[in-house]
C-alpha cells in the first residue's frame, strides 16, 4: 500500500462512491473504502473526517471559484449577470472524472438519508459564499441570498444536465449552467 500516493484522494471518493453504489452507504465502513482505494485508513482520515464528508470533495474549490467570479463580474453587472460569470468561473474547472461522478453521485445521495443531509448543507454553503461575493460588491442583503439562491440551482440543474447528457469528452458544463440559470430568470420573472 502507497503511504502517500498522489491521487489518493480521487480514489478515495472513486471507492466510496462504488462501495456506496454496491452495498449502501450505511453499510459501508471508512475501513471498506480505504482498502478499495489501496491506502491505509489513517490515509483516508488525512483527507477527511469522516465517509460522509466524501460528497462534500471540492466544496472549499467551488465556493471559491464561484465567489471569485462574481468578485471579477464587470463593474456594473446585474447581481445575476456577476453569478452567471461565477458559473462560468466555477463551470471552467470541471472535466470528464466531475462529468463521470455526476450520476454516481446522484444515486448514492438518492439512497441516503444522510448523504442528502449533507448535500443540502453543500448547497447552503455555496449560497452563503456566493452572497456574501454579492454583498461584498454593494448588493442589498435579500438580493444577494435570491441572487446566490438561484446561482445554486442553476448550477445543480446545469450539473445534472451535463453530466447525464451524451455528448463527447469536450463538450463543457458552463453553456448547461448558464441555460438553467436563464431558465430560471425566465421563471422568476413569470412569478409576477
Amino acid at each position: 500500500m502507497a503511504r502517500w500516493a498522489p491521487d489518493a484522494r480521487e480514489r478515495i471518493v472513486l471507492a466510496g462512491l462504488d462501495l456506496f453504489t454496491e452495498q449502501g452507504y450505511d453499510a459501508t465502513t471508512v475501513a471498506q473504502i480505504a482498502e478499495r482505494a489501496g491506502i491505509t485508513k489513517s490515509t483516508f482520515f488525512r483527507h477527511f473526517p469522516d465517509k460522509r464528508e466524501l460528497l462534500a470533495a471540492g466544496q472549499e474549490t467551488l465556493s471559491r471559484l464561484l465567489s471569485e467570479g462574481i468578485t471579477d463580474a464587470p463593474e456594473g453587472a446585474s447581481p445575476l449577470e456577476a453569478v452567471a460569470v461565477g458559473l462560468e468561473r466555477a463551470s471552467g474547472e470541471m472535466g470528464p472524472v466531475n462529468r463521470e461522478l455526476g450520476p454516481r453521485i446522484k444515486a448514492a445521495i438518492a439512497a441516503s438519508a444522510e448523504l442528502q443531509e449533507r448535500s443540502i448543507l453543500k448547497e447552503v454553503g455555496l449560497a452563503a459564499a456566493m452572497t456574501a461575493a454579492l454583498v461584498a460588491r454593494g448588493v442589498a442583503e435579500p438580493v444577494a441570498r435570491l441572487a446566490a439562491e438561484l446561482g445554486v440551482l442553476a448550477f445543480s440543474r446545469g450539473f445534472s444536465a451535463w453530466s447525464e447528457s451524451d455528448h463527447g469528452d469536450d463538450d463543457q458544463l458552463a453553456p448547461y449552467a448558464l441555460a438553467a440559470l436563464a431558465d430560471l430568470r425566465a421563471a422568476s420573472a413569470a412569478l409576477g
